[in-house]
């Protein structure tokens, strides 16, 4: 099989190619805003605390004020990626030096391993709500196979996505839309005391995507169509998923029964199962960004053979594992990404790091960023209200009780953690100047 000109170089020493515009862009992460997790997950948004439900009008303008700051987040990790033709995880060589980069990889392969194999769950979990007779395992096979071949031609896959699957995903989500809104029960009460909790938890919806946004971008003809193609199409999609699954799980009384609600519209087998069809973009981006980060560590193998190896080990995980009681620590691991990306940030566009940022297999330990990263890692779970696992929790708010810090029903824990990274890593570009590069 022969590698295709306008395709992703099959090893890291590859150039890539700069074939994404704005609309590629814009398709793309428009598709990965709208996720049958989305549906079922309105119920989080609408009561994030479990004890004190949102107004429908708290909960619409949570959904717009997370998306916009989460996906500015993404954004804004997208641009270096399209500026030094890096993936992320090669990126974080010019950050913490080539060594050290690879402790935020190996975190990141865990976390898309997971959230692959949970993807094949969806996909799974939503046609069988269409053809409930299919056993379990055949979708998700099915689905795995689908996903490995999308990765192996991604960009390819990409302009699919723009010319063929956003027309059918919009004109799914407005016939649903259509039926749901005349069929929902009147949404009432509610307030606004889970306020921040909700944009917390809309927030941690986007930047789940910070640690693959490069891989993508670097495909991009500008920034500006990176930045662009993030911030708009995103926004635009995960605003219209959490709002349809607001009224969706208000017709169904519960989260478990979100799908069949989708499926007993007039037609909605057929809209439902665009929508499941989708969901495999899901799979695609977390299996190759496997893939890529893989390459960080062994930058010399064929992409094609760990896309085949991580799409098989997906599979028999989706199969084996109980990848429902996984979101909670794919959520800890989560955490990580937010104020890293700050540092990033912060080195990247503040500090002058943009014109000598060394990528290079042999680019140099810094040490000094882990001090940051860590302090802004601590801070997200002090200052976070969303409930993980119990012996987590258990431990930061004993550590809030240590150190006499009282956390604010207005704090944000996306917010603070990268708030706190950011102000430090500024403190140390003062005290500290940066190496010029050189071998």
């Amino acid at each position: 099989m022969s590698h295709v000109a306008d395709e992703v170089p099959l090893t890291l020493e590859g150039r890539p190619p700069k074939t994404l515009g704005v609309l590629d862009q814009g398709a793309l992460w428009a598709n990965l805003g709208v996720s049958l997790l989305g549906f079922s997950g309105a119920m989080f948004l609408v009561n994030p605390l479990g004890n004190a439900p949102l107004s429908l009008a708290a909960a619409l303008v949570a959904t717009v004020v997370g998306s916009l700051i989460g996906t500015a987040m993404v954004g804004l990790s997208a641009v270096p990626g399209t500026q030094t033709g890096q993936p992320a995880m090669v990126l974080l060589r010019g950050l913490f030096g080539a060594r050290i980069s690879y402790v935020p990889t190996v975190l990141n392969i865990v976390q898309m391993l997971g959230w692959g194999a949970f993807e094949l769950w969806v996909i799974a979990t939503g046609a069988g709500a269409i053809f409930p007779s299919v056993p379990y395992a055949v979708w998700v096979i099915v689905a795995g196979v689908l996903t490995t071949a999308l990765t192996i031609w991604p960009l390819g896959s990409i302009r699919v996505l723009r010319r063929y699957v956003t027309v059918g995903v919009i004109v799914a989500l407005v016939w649903f839309a259509w039926f749901f809104l005349r069929e929902a029960p009147v949404q009432e009460g509610g307030s606004w005391t889970a306020f921040p909790a909700a944009v917390d938890y809309v927030i941690a919806l986007s930047v789940s995507w910070v640690p693959m946004a490069a891989d993508f971008a670097r495909h991009s003809r500008s920034t500006g169509a990176a930045f662009t193609g993030v911030v708009g199409g995103y926004t635009l999609a995960q605003v219209a998923c959490l709002g349809l699954g607001v009224y969706a799980v208000a017709l169904a009384g519960n989260a478990d029964a979100v799908f069949g609600t989708f499926v007993a519209v007039p037609l909605g087998a057929l809209f439902f199962a665009i929508l499941v069809l989708r969901e495999t973009d899901q799979s695609f981006a977390n299996v190759y960004s496997t893939t890529v980060s893989l390459q960080n560590l062994m930058p010399r193998v064929d992409r094609r053979v760990f896309s085949v190896a991580i799409g098989v080990l997906t599979v028999v995980i989706a199969l084996l594992v109980d990848v429902t009681s996984y979101g909670a620590f794919l959520g800890v691991i989560g955490a990580v990404f937010v104020p890293m990306f700050a540092v990033l940030a912060v080195d990247y566009f503040l500090l002058g790091g943009a014109r000598r940022w060394n990528t290079e297999e042999w680019a140099p330990s810094r040490w000094s960023m882990l001090v940051p990263w860590a302090l802004g890692f601590a801070a997200y779970w002090l200052t976070t209200s969303t409930p993980t696992v119990a012996a987590w929790d258990a431990f930061w708010a004993g550590a809030r009780e240590a150190i006499g810090f009282t956390r604010q029903v207005w704090m944000n824990g996306a917010l603070g953690g990268a708030l706190v990274a950011a102000v430090v890593t500024l403190l140390i570009g003062l005290l500290v100047r940066r190496p010029s590069v050189r071998r």
